[in-house]
């Protein structure tokens, strides 16, 4: 039924002009549409909405991955604006400098301006 659907992620900001920047300026996505109900940017083609709201940052979780080309050139740019990368130690998950690696793909997480989670992937 929806598999011709676009999809969009919805990502939760505490402060709305803050993420807009962080999106934009250190992101690079493309905003699209700014009106007080409905704010769009856009990222290869997908759709990325923000929305104010005192819980953003709050998930524990990755909330969008974007797919790269080349990880590191990627971690190195982002790095220069300013943005850290998360390591992890869990079950299935242990990260080298920011870089998980598996047979398929290499990922890295950050936080975004509202404390969400975001992750760059690249296949392998």
């Amino acid at each position: 039924m929806l598999a011709d659907s676009p999809v969009a992620a919805i990502i939760p900001a505490n402060d709305l002009a803050r993420a807009k920047r962080f999106y934009t300026e250190t992101l690079g996505l493309t905003l699209t549409r700014d009106v007080p109900e409905d704010t769009r940017l856009e990222s290869g083609g997908t759709i990325v909405g923000l929305y104010e709201t005192p819980y953003g940052g709050q998930a524990q979780h990755t909330l969008a991955s974007f797919k790269v080309d080349d990880l590191d050139a990627s971690m190195s740019e982002l790095k220069e604006k300013g943005v850290t990368f998360e390591d992890y130690d869990l079950p299935g998950l242990k990260t080298v400098d920011g870089v998980a690696e598996t047979d398929n793909m290499r990922g890295c997480w950050f936080k975004d301006s509202e404390g969400n989670i975001l992750c760059l992937v690249q296949d392998r």
